[in-house]
């Protein structure tokens, strides 16, 4: 397996983005909480010299531009099954939208499930692509983030729309 990784700067600091073969299968933020074994990230090489590292980098900065909505790298994970089920319905949060982690538990069929999904939520490896910071507490308010909440707030401002914006008291 070819597994390698470059540093991608962008406006919410130098992001670690790890590929494997043909599909990204990491994108951590500096400080980011759960960081997989250094070895692990493969060799490092720089984004503009491996064709998927450039393209997702272009991609992120696109996103974080406002000028993208959709990411279209391919990825894979490889978490547990529980994990798995969780990561495919982040996949499916539209742009601009949140959900909550006990509505993600619910679906799983089990609302007491919450506490699981925010852990299977807050590992997921592929933070940004697979958006995990759609996912907001049952009252609305931010909740624990790899990345920090600073970051996630930032990514939720930029996924809100025109009309929520000029509708907020704040």
């Amino acid at each position: 397996m070819d597994t390698r990784h470059a540093l991608v700067d962008t406006s919410l600091g130098a992001l670690t983005v790890v590929a494997a073969d043909d599909a990204v299968v990491g994108l951590y933020f500096p400080g980011h909480w759960y960081l997989p074994p250094e070895e692990s990230l493969g060799r490092r090489v720089e984004h503009h010299d491996d064709p998927l590292l450039a393209r997702t980098a272009a991609q992120l900065v696109e996103y974080l531009a406002g000028e993208r909505t959709l990411f279209d790298v391919p990825t894979a994970t490889h978490g547990d099954p529980f994990q798995e089920q969780v990561w495919a319905m982040l996949r499916e949060i539209p742009f601009g939208e949140t959900t909550t982690y006990g509505a993600l538990a619910e679906r799983l069929g089990n609302k007491a499930l919450a506490q699981s999904v925010g852990q299977a939520v807050g590992h997921n490896p592929i933070s940004i692509i697979v958006a995990c910071h759609r996912v907001v507490g049952s009252d609305g308010k931010l909740t624990g983030f790899a990345g920090g909440l600073a970051r996630k707030r930032t990514l939720l401002d930029l996924e809100e729309s025109d009309a929520s914006k000029a509708a907020r008291l704040f």
